[in-house]
């Protein structure tokens, strides 16, 4: 299948015509996609007015169950996560995966509305999740019904909306994608203006720690841990990684936190500090701490090295449909469950990264909307 939205109305079945002149399959059609976009809208609406913190998304994983199962969907679920498969899936075609999450941020202290009112205010959704990423979950998901019962899709279809994004948490899509079988594509909604994110940063979390020998101030006794953070800290700012990626750029350090000392007139012999690195494709995780290691005589401890970064040949089929349709495609600083799936992927939602975890989060209604035409187009167009 290869055609756009105009031409699947205008080829769909027969072309009988109503009084008004209107083809009647075509008018259902359209009937058929203003109720889905109504029906997006409402939806992130009742998710809004659920608190669905990481690891606390049993509300919203039972409403998005309950509204598929409402559709006649064969839904599945582990947890708080809930996927569902095309009704004419044939494991001999490739598949592609709409996913995105229900899982939110907690609110900060800069909101002056209600962060589960989902008030609409000039056009505005208002609440928090809004943005990331609830419009680009509904948007998603209604996309996914449009095409559901289509009997001769090249491809399969599986949405799934997942939890604990927010946390790299185990208990999301890295839970599932077991239970999803071979996948081809996926496609991850999250809000990046509808622009095409084709590659993405990993994400390394370092724990380090200078030791040292606690003395009296006074007699300027024992050695300062901190003063030995301090070198390898003054590296970390310092040193730039040469190889740079083409999509992704350099990568990227930053000390985020340092602890040491218990009072003022006792030399520390600990100093332990963190140590954020967006790492781009032009390195795994593992040569990026041989790096570390060579250079600062720290202690070095990874959290993990499952978030890795991700990315998607230019060649691919879909980048090549995002070029035909003027799309701008870029190489995306933040991360997103692509780190935790295995597979060719993309980035892309309604709504905009910069108002993500911010006070009074919001989404444009036009921009669910909007989405949802721009998803339809890239799968009709999209041949595997």
């Amino acid at each position: 299948m290869n055609f756009s939205s105009d031409e699947y109305l205008l080829n769909a079945g027969s072309h009988s015509m109503n009084a008004r002149g209107v083809c009647i399959k075509q008018e259902k059609l359209l009937k058929t996609e203003f109720t889905f976009k109504s029906e997006a809208v409402e939806l992130l609406k009742q998710l809004i007015a659920i608190p669905s913190f990481s690891r606390e998304e049993k509300g919203t994983a039972d409403l998005l169950e309950d509204y598929l199962v409402n559709k006649s969907i064969a839904i599945h679920r582990s947890g708080n996560n809930v996927w569902a498969f095309n009704t004419f899936y044939d494991a001999n075609k490739p598949t592609i995966l709409l996913n995105s999450h229900h899982d939110t941020v907690k609110p900060n202290t800069g909101y002056t509305k209600d962060p589960f009112g989902a008030e609409v205010i000039e056009g505005k959704l208002y609440g928090l999740g809004a943005n990331d990423a609830g419009g680009a979950l509904v948007a998603l998901m209604v996309t996914f019904l449009e095409f559901y019962n289509e009997k001769e899709l090249p491809w399969n279809l599986i949405f799934a909306a997942t939890a604990e994004e927010e946390i790299s948490g185990k208990e999301g899509i890295e839970k599932v994608l077991p239970d999803l079988g071979k996948i081809d594509l996926a496609i991850v909604g999250e809000p990046t203006l509808m622009e095409l994110a084709v590659a993405e940063k990993g994400l390394l979390v370092l724990d380090c720690a200078a030791k040292g020998m606690s003395g009296h101030a006074a007699r300027n006794e024992g050695e300062n841990a901190i003063y030995k953070a301090m070198k390898d800290i003054n590296w970390f700012e310092n040193y730039h990684f040469p190889k740079i990626s083409e999509t992704l750029g350099p990568v990227h350090m930053n000390v985020t936190q340092i602890q040491a000392g218990t009072q003022h007139n006792v030399v520390p012999d600990n100093c332990s500090f963190v140590v954020d690195i967006r790492v781009t494709d032009a390195y795994t995780h593992e040569e990026v701490l041989e790096i570390i290691k060579l250079y600062t005589r720290c202690e070095v401890r990874p959290r993990s090295v499952r978030l890795k970064p991700s990315g998607i040949d230019k060649n691919h089929p879909i980048v090549k449909v995002a070029e035909e349709m003027n799309m701008r495609t870029y190489g995306s600083p933040t991360l997103s469950d692509q780190a935790l799936i295995p597979y060719p992927s993309v980035k892309i939602g309604p709504g905009d990264s910069a108002r993500s975890h911010s006070a009074d989060e919001f989404i444009y209604i036009q921009e669910i909307e909007e989405g949802v035409e721009l998803y339809k187009r890239i799968l009709s167009k999209l041949t595997l």
